[in-house]
């Protein structure tokens, strides 16, 4: 596929689910196997062991300083591997989490962009991102993408959607998320206490993401407004060391990526209808 064709370079974000391999669709594979190029995304700054990748087709985006190749593989590296194995796969450095301040954000997506424009002058028609959960929600896509947009004329962007932590959380711990005339409401949790505490009182079903450090704060809020029953809390979903149980049961911090489901109050069947 290189060579921009007629259509002009194309930029695609893909949605990978939120870590289970197996929650991947059929158009997001086709178009990881035929891209040009997949990037995927690794903690900027990541200095552990060797993840032994090696021959698995993953290249260092040769971003000074952020130890790529050493970095250890992320959720949508791993789930991208799985499926793929054309050797097009490379790595782009971004700052993750919440504790990565504004200017290194900015480089990280600075630098990711410059990939792309990079892919795109050596000839490729096709770029695609593989991100965790949807493209469309919370995704670092949305930053790739508008830098992209500022580097490469007539760029096509397109998405390919995924499956949600909310919606797998839910289908693993039996909730239902809305029903009937039911509202519901998805926010980052790293949005502060008022927010999400607004978020229980205007919503019947309220879905936290990014609970992490905050999630002890989080659990006293929902305790004190009388939702904790049926509330869950859900880390590492499909992978070794998921961690899926009722909030209540729930005492310290919780990894960065973690989801915190807070269903509607529901005393009859059918009662919102």
């Amino acid at each position: 596929m290189t060579g921009t064709g007629p259509a002009g370079p194309v930029l695609i974000g893909v949605g990978v689910g939120p870590g289970d391999p197996e929650l991947v669709t059929v158009k997001a594979v086709r178009v990881l196997s035929r891209a040009d190029l997949v990037l995927v995304p690794v903690l900027a700054g990541a200095g552990v062991a060797d993840a032994g990748l090696a021959g698995a087709g993953v290249a260092d985006a040769g971003l000074a300083g952020v130890g790529l190749a050493a970095a250890e593989p992320g959720r949508a590296e791993a789930t991208v591997l799985a499926h793929v194995h054309h050797g097009r796969v490379r790595r782009v450095a971004f700052a993750l989490t919440e504790r990565a301040g504004r200017a290194r954000r900015e480089a990280a997506w600075d630098g990711a962009a410059d990939e792309v424009a990079k892919a795109f002058a050596e000839g490729a028609a096709t770029v695609a991102f593989a991100t965790i959960g949807d493209p469309s929600v919370y995704s670092t896509f949305t930053y790739l993408a508008a830098g992209a947009r500022d580097r490469v004329p007539g760029l096509t962007v397109r998405i390919v959607p995924g499956i949600t932590a909310m919606q797998d959380l839910a289908a693993r711990s039996g909730t239902v998320l809305c029903e009937g005339t039911e509202s519901l409401a998805l926010l980052p949790l790293t949005a502060g206490l008022p927010r999400f505490r607004a978020a229980l009182e205007q919503f019947d079903t309220v879905v936290g993401y990014k609970s992490g450090r905050h999630l002890p704060e989080v659990l006293d809020v929902v305790r004190d407004m009388g939702r904790l029953a049926g509330a869950v809390h859900g880390a590492s979903l499909g992978l070794p060391g998921e961690d899926i149980r009722p909030a209540a049961e729930v005492t310290g911090p919780a990894p960065y990526l973690s989801t915190l489901l807070v269903p509607a109050r529901r005393t009859t069947r059918g009662g919102k209808l």
